[in-house]
């Protein structure tokens, strides 16, 4: 990744664009350190530390703490992934969307493209206003006003439109993937700070004090960070084959006289990724899973009492709560699996184009091998995610204390960080770079 970032940097075209995509996240980051008017940063930071295993937890994650501290870009980009997950699946269940997409051409991607920004405003504004009851009923507020309430929500919302109008400037202007460049941006943003807790973890040790002189810090040996290296690196290796890992069916296309010419004949594959959903399944399973502990958290509850006892069955660190985790995961995961890949319309394909997968018919027979297939391979993809997603409640079960860079953040710094050279690969190959050719 280094060596292609450092030839891109020869090259006076993708200069610029990194260049761009560099201020563009200047100006994210910059954002990031402003407070709204009228909050009690303070209190709220308190606040959010309770909440670090419930879904406002994730979502401060994913924005980078932006959401502890009431920034302007305290939603972050979750408006806008929220709303282009809304637009594709409200296009395969709205035949107008459909038709839209599939027949409108460049036309109609801009037209889907504009109900995805109106989408994500109107979801930012609820968002905005969701978040702002809940410091007034908390009292987090220094004004609780009217004057106060149209402030917050509303820079709450701008800051969320003009972020992702910053997402689309570095995808047309800058090296691409916009939106995961700024969620990648937000995850990498908390990394310093994780060192300096393990740094100051590891000088507490040495002087002889435990984790009761400061419960903030994870107290641990020299030897303990170390494991946590080799463990994180051990992590990212499997992440990476993962990602690049896919099943290749051989597809072989019969031989055709058009005029004078014979055309087809040749072979070639059919690929189909180990994990084609991407990190979605566990965005969207933590969401679910962890609802019922994000309510409990709102709740006053007595010591003892039956909704106490309640509370910590569906705790974030419970048995039952790892169960219902592992199963939505595999949900979601064969979900996002039918969506992105039918099988009919795989077959219909290439028996258009006189293409079979040899020792099976066209039509039905090879729709079925495909979905069979379909359906192992995501099974596989789908228990590698619950995996890499459920160790780090298991380690923070263990070490008592929980895991700030878990495996859902792994997923996207690595996604985002493969994703990225190869965006800069193919510029370079665009350009007949003669030195990556070689």
């Amino acid at each position: 990744m280094i060596k292609t970032v450092r030839e891109a940097w020869k090259i006076p075209e993708l200069k610029k664009k990194i260049i761009f995509t560099l201020l563009i996240l200047l100006i994210y980051r910059i954002g990031n350190a402003i407070p709204v008017p009228y909050v009690d940063v303070d209190l709220l930071g308190q606040y959010f530390t309770q909440l670090s295993n419930t879904v406002l937890g994730l979502y401060n994650m994913m924005s980078g703490g932006a959401l502890s501290m009431a920034t302007v870009f305290a939603l972050s980009i979750q408006p806008y992934i929220n709303s282009s997950i809304i637009i594709q699946l409200l296009t395969i269940a709205i035949p107008a969307l459909e038709r839209l997409a599939r027949d409108g051409g460049e036309e109609g991607r801009k037209k889907i493209a504009s109900i995805t920004r109106y989408t994500t405003v109107a979801i930012a504004l609820i968002q905005g206003f969701g978040y702002y009851m809940l410091m007034r009923n908390n009292s987090l507020l220094t004004d609780p006003g009217l004057w106060a309430a149209i402030v917050i929500i509303a820079t709450f919302t701008a800051g969320s439109a003009f972020l992702m109008w910053l997402g689309e400037q570095i995808t047309e202007f800058g090296i691409g993937n916009g939106i995961s460049i700024i969620l990648f941006a937000s995850i990498i943003s908390r990394l310093p700070k994780g060192v300096s807790n393990l740094s100051a973890g590891v000088r507490y040790w040495n002087r002889g004090l435990t984790k009761a002189d400061n419960p903030n810090l994870f107290v641990l040996p020299p030897w303990g960070v170390a494991l946590i290296i080799i463990g994180i690196l051990a992590l990212t290796v499997f992440i990476v084959f993962i990602y690049n890992a896919e099943r290749r069916i051989p597809v072989q296309y019969a031989k055709r006289v058009v005029g004078r010419k014979m055309y087809g004949g040749q072979s070639s594959h059919l690929p189909m990724k180990v994990n084609m959903s991407g990190v979605l399944p566990i965005i969207f399973a933590q969401s679910i899973a962890s609802l019922p502990a994000t309510i409990g958290a709102f709740c006053r509850t007595t010591e003892g009492g039956p909704g106490a006892v309640f509370l910590r069955i569906i705790d974030t660190d419970s048995v039952l709560y790892c169960i219902i985790y592992f199963l939505l995961i595999v949900a979601f995961s064969f979900f996002y699996a039918t969506i992105q890949f039918n099988p009919i319309e795989v077959s219909n394909n290439l028996k258009r184009n006189g293409g079979f997968i040899p020792g099976y018919r066209p039509g039905k027979p090879t729709a079925d091998f495909i979905r069979k297939a379909l359906n192992k391979i995501t099974l596989f993809g789908a228990i590698y995610l619950a995996i890499v997603a459920i160790v780090p409640i298991i380690i923070s079960v263990f070490t008592d204390r929980s895991v700030s860079l878990g495996g859902t953040s792994v997923i996207i710094v690595v996604g985002v960080a493969l994703e990225t050279v190869k965006a800069l690969e193919s510029q370079m190959l665009m350009r007949h770079y003669k030195g990556f050719l070689e």
